[in-house]
């Protein structure tokens, strides 16, 4: 499945629903921030290694799968009300940030045996 059919999927949620009107843009970036909220709070107080560590608690597994589907949810609503491109805006952010943070050079690095 691509996103585009998730994308399509989510617009016939929507409109079986009527919920079309709601869906502007700033309802849904409230609803995605609101979704990252959640997503934060699963992390927020584990160390590190808890958090690399996630998928061995169940719970915290199901919850985790769950927000960052919900975040990625929104965030296609987000970009199919705007008409943007998700896969090519990132790719163009990836090319920005290729030229803003180059990799260390590395003909002065040295090895280490």
């Amino acid at each position: 499945m691509t996103l585009d059919d998730v994308t399509q999927r989510l617009r016939a949620f929507a409109a079986a629903r009527a919920w079309e009107p709601y869906h502007t843009p700033k309802n849904l970036v409230m609803a995605l921030s609101g979704e990252v909220g959640e997503l934060t709070s699963l992390f927020q107080w584990l160390t590190p290694e808890e958090s690399d560590a996630w998928r061995e608690d169940p719970a915290l597994e199901a919850n985790v799968l769950d927000e960052i589907a919900d975040v990625t949810l929104y965030l296609l609503q987000l970009a199919d009300r705007l008409g943007v491109d998700l896969a090519a805006a990132a790719h163009a952010k990836i090319d920005r940030n290729e030229v803003r943070f180059p990799p260390p050079d590395q003909s002065n690095a040295t090895t280490s045996a």
